[in-house]
């Protein structure tokens, strides 16, 4: 079976093919009866699909996070693409390729944590500097944080994903320490570089994005500020007034109480470091839903949630 990918769709196409289901629903039509709603991707993209017929039959036969192979019709909806579905089968891991159906970084991993890197021999504060070679001097580290994503769902949802948002919000952090002379340009990228570490542990990402017992227990927050504060632990005269400010920055990096964080931004650096990750997370956020389901002619994103708005597609060149 040749795969087909969520980018190749077209209106109207009758297909059979495999999915990764990343959701599914069991809902009740307005007249009765079930139907399934199913959110299906692979590397290109996800499309939302609809079981309507014979859902007794299919309902048990899979679950989220399961490889299908289905027969499907590509139907336009309020101007999107979705699948309607006829038959679904579940497959095993041996007869599909895994990586077709995670998405993943469009930027090379290595080149990505070079750059990364090189931003760190640049530090003038040799015991931020010392702490992250020592942190990226663990191998296996290493790896989970090219592989890792930065989120589930809302943001750099894509293998790699971790390591572009913490790139990313590194050069933005270099650039607002320009702007404002008085913040402590070390202190601060160090803070956007250690700010999701915890997600290397937070998540499963070998076959689906998922949350990991202690990712869901603990979160990256609680788990990234014990991994740095052990490691400092290990270094010999780490100034105390620098350890506290630096684990401030990670456990007030998402701003509010109610976000997760146990305590609000109480020092400029904090306070930078919360407001340009909320940006790199919510800008990426925007521009993946305007990628996303374009198959249809929509000048629209779906409704997203997260950000409690739709997105306009239509750009000015």
């Amino acid at each position: 079976m040749d795969k087909i990918f969520v980018s190749d769709l077209t209106q109207n196409q009758e297909l059979v093919t495999s999915f990764l289901v990343s959701r599914k629903e069991i809902k009740t039509k307005k007249n009765g009866g079930d139907y399934l709603l199913l959110k299906l991707g692979d590397k290109t993209g996800t499309i939302s699909a609809f079981l309507w017929e014979n859902v007794e039959e299919f309902k048990d036969a899979f679950s989220e996070g399961d490889y299908i192979k289905v027969k499907a019709q590509v139907r336009e909806f309020g101007g999107n693409l979705q699948l309607t579905l006829f038959r679904i089968r579940r497959l095993e891991d041996s007869e599909v390729n895994a990586a077709d159906y995670l998405p993943v970084s469009p930027h090379d991993p290595e080149e990505q944590f070079t750059a990364l890197m090189e931003f760190v021999e640049q530090m003038k504060n040799s015991d931020l500097r010392g702490l992250l070679e020592r942190l990226f001097s663990n191998p296996a580290l290493v790896e989970r944080f090219k592989r890792a994503p930065a989120a589930k769902k809302l943001h750099h949802a894509w293998l790699g994903g971790l390591l572009d948002h913490t790139l990313s919000l590194v050069r933005l952090c270099i650039l607002m320490a320009q702007h404002y002379p008085q913040l402590n340009a070390d202190l601060l990228v160090a803070g956007a570089v250690l700010h999701d570490i915890g997600k290397v542990e937070e998540y499963l990402y070998s076959r689906s994005i998922d949350s990991s017992d202690e990712g869901r227990l603990l979160g990256h927050i609680i788990m990234e500020t014990t991994f740095v504060n052990q490691m400092i632990n290990q270094m010999e005269s780490f100034p105390q007034e620098l350890r506290i400010q630096l684990l401030h920055l990670l456990i007030s990096h998402h701003g509010k109480m109610e976000f997760g964080s146990p305590k609000e931004p109480m020092t400029p650096e904090a306070l930078a470091l919360h407001y340009l990750d909320d940006f790199d997370s919510k800008l990426q956020m925007m521009l993946t839903a305007m990628q996303e389901d374009q198959t249809g002619n929509s000048a629209w994103t779906p409704y997203l949630p997260a950000m409690e708005r739709y997105v306009y597609r239509r750009r000015i060149e």
